[in-house]
């Protein structure tokens, strides 16, 4: 998404021109990345053109990732996930990627003005053409994801095999109902702005510190609850004083910790970016620390949550139905 400059949100949240970007692709590579997630709203195509000049022959090694739904130009057809649009974008995507499949394909959002079936009959073409080899969603409901594999199933159609969405220790919203689902269903979580668009990057203090130059400093997206994302950063600060990493790696690796996650992408403009994020990996959180880290950053629990850590709890081996924490509050 920081590939490219076109358009005015784009030129905010990074404006990379080619020389950058085979940088910090050829970092990536080097570093054992395997996979690299564009969509041709990002620049409206410029990033897809730039992932494929960067790729250039290594293209084979890499799992690739682009989407279809956004705006592409101003006629009817040109936006949203319609059987014209998509078979005209993933034309339009392979040529910019210069590639002949794309190994994930992504619808970037839900379209109340297309039927599901209709969607998913077309990518299942395209997969069965050879120019798709999966298909993935992002940004859906929990309903909207199971609405689409009941039809999958009972058409015969393509399954999603993945969700792209927003997850990080200040928007933990997901583990409400997607998670869950996700689970249940064996669908792939890539993670968008794991550090909420830079806030978690270690720029942002309670003290007020910060960098002007940042993405958040102009575009403050997704939203933050300041001062309970400001106590996370406190903890993230604790914990990474005693695993010698930084606030970002600290929040990143996480992540990395949890079941749900397939892969986290990040969004480096710069070496030093790129960097310090992949040391997330190398990592090592203990018990204590995803304990305090949970502490400081979980959900308060709503219904039906709450009760289901109560009614039926003793239906599973070795543990009964605890009411505790209710009697308490009653006395």
């Amino acid at each position: 998404m920081t590939f490219g400059g076109k358009g005015g949100l784009f030129e905010v949240i990074g404006g990379l021109p080619q020389h950058d970007v085979d940088t910090i692709v050829g970092n990536s590579l080097d570093a054992g990345v395997n996979f690299i997630d564009t969509a041709n709203i990002y620049s409206y195509g410029e990033s897809e053109t730039m992932v494929g000049k960067a790729l250039g022959s290594k293209r084979k090694d890499i799992v690739v990732a682009t989407k279809v739904f956004g705006r592409m130009g101003p006629g009817a057809n040109q936006v949203g996930l319609s059987r014209l649009h998509i078979m005209h974008s993933v034309e339009s995507s392979l040529e910019r990627l210069n590639t002949d499949y794309i190994d994930l394909y992504q619808i970037h959002g839900f379209d109340s003005a297309t039927p599901l079936e209709e969607t998913l009959s077309a990518l299942s073409d395209l997969v069965r053409q050879g120019k798709v080899r999966y298909i993935g969603c992002s940004n859906l409901a929990a309903w909207q994801i199971m609405k689409a594999q009941g039809i999958s199933a009972l058409q015969h159609l393509e399954n999603f095999i993945t969700l792209q969405a927003y997850y990080s220790l200040v928007g933990r919203e997901l583990e409400r109902e997607i998670i869950p689902m996700l689970l249940d269903q064996k669908i792939g979580l890539l993670v968008w702005s794991p550090l909420a668009g830079g806030f978690l990057s270690g720029k942002f203090t309670r003290a007020g510190g910060s960098d002007n130059a940042a993405r958040r400093a102009k575009f403050t997206f997704p939203p933050v609850n300041l001062e309970k994302g400001y106590n996370i950063i406190d903890t993230l600060m604790a914990v990474g004083a005693r695993r010698n990493a930084t606030v970002a790696q600290v929040a990143l690796a996480w992540l990395l910790y949890q079941p749900s996650v397939s892969s986290v992408i990040i969004g480096a403009r710069n070496a030093a970016q790129l960097k310090d994020n992949l040391g997330s990996v190398d990592v090592k959180l203990e018990a204590e620390d995803l304990k305090q880290i949970d502490e400081a950053s979980k959900l308060t629990p709503e219904y039906p949550n709450w009760m289901f850590g109560t009614q039926g709890s003793d239906r599973r081996p070795g543990q009964v139905r605890d009411w505790s924490r209710f009697m308490a509050a009653a006395k």
